[in-house]
């Protein structure tokens, strides 16, 4: 692949009201995983520039509610047409600061704009209902827009994962903060000034850049009425904590543990999606499968997967890792493995990158056979291209491992018996499950989503279980004639 390496440091901004705003607080740098270089930079938010930015959210929030449904779709149709004219230039600096492959950039983004096409059908699917429950007595539902709300997204996908809420929550009258994360804020300013391109009104989305202290502020702030967030278990239970004992609705989903059972049954050669399961974006997402519980004689199936997981070039076909400490982590994390009993099928260290690429943050493909499912390899989210399998005797002993898990993301089944599949997803301790999918990830409508220490919240972050987090519903009754007749609502 051709990565396009900027000449000069990009300069990062604030969006507030409309406005492109440098921060007022301590400066960061945004190190790129391809290279190990600095290529951009930012001053994080004050706390007098947070203030001003739900103010101004607030200010507009007033007017852009009472924009007609299909008026605010417009400006959705417009944004989404910036987006696809730029696609190769956002996923660009998506690769550039996060270290996916191109290909995956794009696909990041086109998921994103999935969700905006799911947003722009609202005008015509959510439309409410109306009823005459009575003679001369209405019902109605009609959906109102919450005021300003806030989504903080993680490093390992800077266009999707915004993606997933911002159409839905701007389409449905709110006004939108967002505090990217601060290792890959770069992408933030292409998808604002989209927006701002499309004729979004200002305040209406406003960008805060910094750390956990803009965080915080964000999620304090009293004109903030909800707050979206999606990273770390541990990080997003403390956010769903601090939101709600402040009194705000708030989503946060977590890390995942994700688990394969791979039946003898299987077609050796569908078992490549299991590779790319846990190498697709370098393993840096919470849908990687990461553990494959290996049922009877599997070997033929496991062979693909190794043959699949070598194939992978570094810089090509798998990413790089997002930083020189997550990398030290993972080397860590394989000696341990190998501490523990486990048998290296697949050494992700001995890669070699591309020439051009040779300081930056690089692991191959790596495949631990005979992992024990109480050691680290098999129970804790490692967030790399590492594959951990354990040996099964039957389907059993492989659903009492999957349901031990304490989080509760995806779980797929490879396997040709229709019976089979459907006792996994039966059992299956999770929001996702697949079938001879390696990456169960919901199509719109359909709402993503995990359980256990994958989600605090209530409700999807996507989709049609999504629509009731970013508003609430109001209930009409009417009467304006009298009648003749008489029943308990007279």
């Amino acid at each position: 692949m051709t990565l396009n390496i900027p000449n000069q440091t990009i300069q990062l901004n604030n969006l507030i009201g409309g406005q492109w705003q440098p921060g007022q607080g301590r400066e960061q740098t945004v190190t790129s995983p391809y290279t190990g270089q600095v290529v951009g930079t930012f001053r994080e938010a004050s706390p007098e520039q947070v203030n001003h930015a739900a103010a101004s959210a607030q200010e507009a929030f007033a007017i852009w509610r009472k924009t007609p449904l299909k008026e605010r779709t417009q400006i959705m149709f417009r944004f989404r047409e910036k987006l696809v004219e730029q696609l190769d230039e956002i996923a660009n600096i998506v690769s550039l600061e996060n270290g996916k492959t191109l290909g995956e950039s794009k696909a990041g983004l086109m998921k994103g704009i999935e969700v905006l096409e799911f947003a722009l059908s609202l005008q015509n699917l959510d439309s409410g209902g109306k009823m005459e429950v009575s003679r001369g007595v209405h019902c109605e539902y009609r959906r109102e827009p919450l005021g300003v709300i806030a989504n903080i997204t993680p490093f390992n996908f800077p266009a999707m994962v915004p993606m997933w809420t911002i159409p839905i929550a701007l389409t449905l009258g709110n006004s939108y903060i967002w505090k990217p994360s601060e290792k890959t804020p770069l992408t933030s300013r292409w998808i604002s000034q989209a927006l701002l391109d499309a004729g979004l009104p200002k305040g209406v989305f406003t960008v805060l850049q910094g750390g956990k202290d803009v965080v915080e502020a964000v999620i304090d702030h009293q004109l903030v009425k909800a707050v979206g967030f999606v990273g770390s278990s541990h990080v997003a239970e403390l956010v769903y904590q601090r939101g709600s004992q402040l009194g705000k609705r708030v989503l946060a989903l977590g890390g995942a543990k994700n688990h394969i059972v791979l039946l003898p049954d299987a077609h050796p050669e569908i078992c490549g999606g299991i590779s790319d399961s846990f190498t697709g974006c370098a393993g840096q997402r919470c849908m990687a499968a990461s553990v494959l519980l290996a049922v009877g004689d599997c070997q033929a199936q496991i062979d693909q997967v190794v043959a699949r997981a070598e194939s992978q070039r570094a810089g090509y076909e798998i990413g790089a890792i997002i930083s020189r400490e997550q990398l030290e982590f993972l080397h860590r994390a394989i000696d341990q493995a190998v501490a523990d009993g486990a048998k290296i099928l697949v050494d992700g260290r001995k890669v070699e990158p591309p020439e051009a690429y040779r300081d930056g943050y690089w692991l191959g493909p790596t495949i631990l056979d005979h992992v024990q499912p109480e050691t680290q390899a098999a129970t804790q989210e490692l967030f790399g291209p590492i594959l951990s399998i354990v040996r099964c005797n039957n389907i059993s002993e492989a659903m009492v491992i999957e349901n031990r898990n304490p989080y509760g993301n995806a779980c797929s089944v490879f396997t040709n018996n229709g019976g089979l599949a459907e006792q996994v997803a039966q059992q299956a301790k999770a929001g996702m499950v697949g079938i001879n999918i390696g990456v169960p990830v919901p199509r719109e409508p359909f709402s993503f989503g995990g359980i256990g220490r994958s989600k605090f919240g209530h409700g999807d972050i996507t989709g049609v279980h999504s629509l009731n987090f970013w508003s609430d519903m109001k209930k009409l009754t009417s009467k304006w004639t009298m009648q003749s007749d008489h029943n308990w609502m007279s």
